[in-house]
C-alpha cells in the first residue's frame, strides 16, 4: 500500500486539506467525505492506531497523499501542510487505562504533538484547523451537557485533550490561527480500532461476536451513551471548517442516548455482566442545539441502521483482541486503583 500512495497529493488544483490520524478511525472517513467534495488531501498517520487499508481505496485517485509520521515530530514546513485550506486534527493517543500507565507519553502526543501541528498550519497559512476534542473533559457531567458545563477531566487521557483544545485556541488568540474544536461524545462505526487496550464497547462485542462467546457488559447495561455514527461526525467537521465562525467549541453526539443493552440486542448474542467501574458516567448525551444551531448540522444515521452497517462490515475486527470477563477485570485493575473511591 505504501509503494501505492504518494507522499503528497497531485497539485491537480483541487484545493487541499491535511487530515492528521487520517489512516484512523474518524480521519479516514474525513478524508472520503473531503475526497468526495471536490478536495485533495494529506495524511499524516504514525500507523500505530490506523490502517493504510482504511485508506486503500483512495490510491488510485492521485487526491490522496501519505506521510508515515508522528505528528511529534513534524518540522514546521513539513510539506504536507504546504498549500492546505483546511487542517483537521485527529491524530493522538486514545484510551483510559493506558494514560494512567503512561500519563507522559499522553501529555507528549496529545499536547506537544497538538502544538506541533499547530505550529506547522501557522506556518502554511491555513484558513481553518478544526481540533478533534473530547467530551471527556467534562468528567461525570450533567446532562444532556452543554458546552459551558464545568470542567473536570477524570483521567490523563482527558486532561491531555482538553490541554490540547486549549493549546489551539491559545494559538488562536495569540498568532491568529482560525481554530474551532468539536468534543466528541460517542463515535462509533466502520474502521474502528481493532487493536490495543481494552477501550470501545463495539470493537470487544464485534470480535466476540465473531468468535461466538457472549458480550462482556461492564455493569448492567443500562448505561447510556450518545452514540453518533462516524459519517455524521466527519459531517459536522467538513461544516465546522467551512463556517466563518472561529474559536468556537461544540459538543457533537446524536442527541439520543442509547444504552449497553439496546446494543447487545441490535448485535444478537447472549450477554456476562461484570462489575461496574468506578469513575464512568451513568450517561453520556451531548446538548447539541449550538452546532445545529452554528452550523445547521444534524445527525442523519440512526442507531438502528449504524449497527446494521457495522455487522455488514464485521469482519473487519477478525484480527482484533479477544476479551472476556476474566481479561477484561485484569485490564481494569489500574482503573480500580487509581479513580476508585474518589
Amino acid at each position: 500500500m505504501s509503494a501505492q500512495v504518494r507522499e503528497l497529493a497531485a497539485d491537480n488544483g483541487k484545493p487541499l486539506a491535511v487530515v492528521t490520524g487520517g489512516a484512523g478511525f474518524i480521519g479516514s472517513h474525513m478524508v472520503d467525505l473531503l475526497v468526495a467534495n471536490g478536495f485533495r488531501v494529506n495524511v499524516v498517520d504514525n500507523l500505530v492506531g490506523g490502517r493504510l487499508a482504511n485508506i486503500a481505496h483512495q490510491a488510485q485517485s492521485g487526491d490522496v497523499g501519505f506521510l508515515e509520521a508522528d505528528i511529534r515530530d513534524l518540522k514546521t514546513d513539513c510539506p504536507s501542510f504546504a498549500g492546505a485550506r483546511f487542517v483537521f486534527h485527529f491524530a493522538g493517543i486514545g484510551d483510559i487505562v493506558p494514560s494512567i500507565e503512561r500519563p507522559l507519553d499522553y501529555m507528549a502526543s496529545n499536547v506537544m504533538g497538538t502544538v506541533q501541528v499547530l505550529e506547522c498550519a501557522k506556518a502554511a497559512g491555513v484558513q481553518k484547523l478544526v481540533y478533534a476534542a473530547s467530551s471527556s473533559c467534562y468528567g461525570l457531567a450533567a446532562v444532556p451537557t452543554r458546552e459551558d458545563h464545568p470542567i473536570g477531566p477524570e483521567h490523563p487521557y482527558a486532561l491531555s485533550k482538553y490541554q490540547g483544545e486549549q493549546a489551539c485556541f491559545h494559538w488562536g488568540k495569540v498568532y491568529g490561527l482560525p481554530v474551532n474544536a468539536i468534543r466528541i461524545f460517542n463515535a462509533y462505526g466502520t474502521r474502528s480500532r481493532t487493536s490495543g487496550a481494552y477501550g470501545a464497547v463495539f470493537g470487544v462485542f464485534l470480535r466476540q461476536k465473531l468468535a461466538g462467546t457472549p458480550f462482556t457488559v461492564i455493569g448492567d447495561g443500562s448505561q447510556t451513551r450518545d452514540f453518533l455514527y462516524v459519517t455524521d461526525v466527519a459531517r459536522a467537521f467538513f461544516a465546522a471548517a467551512q463556517t466563518p465562525l472561529t474559536g468556537r467549541i461544540w459538543n457533537l453526539g446524536a442527541g439520543k442516548p442509547q444504552s449497553v443493552n439496546r446494543l447487545t440486542e441490535l448485535l444478537g448474542g447472549e450477554v456476562t455482566y461484570i462489575p461496574k467501574r468506578p469513575g464512568e458516567p451513568d450517561c453520556t448525551w451531548a446538548d447539541i442545539s449550538s452546532i445545529t444551531a452554528d452550523l445547521g448540522w444534524a445527525p442523519t444515521v440512526s442507531f438502528e441502521e449504524g449497527v446494521q452497517r457495522i455487522l455488514d462490515n464485521i469482519d473487519y475486527w477478525s484480527e482484533a483482541p479477544l476479551w472476556d470477563p476474566v481479561s477484561i477485570a485484569k485490564a481494569s485493575e489500574i482503573w480500580f486503583k487509581f479513580l476508585g473511591d474518589k
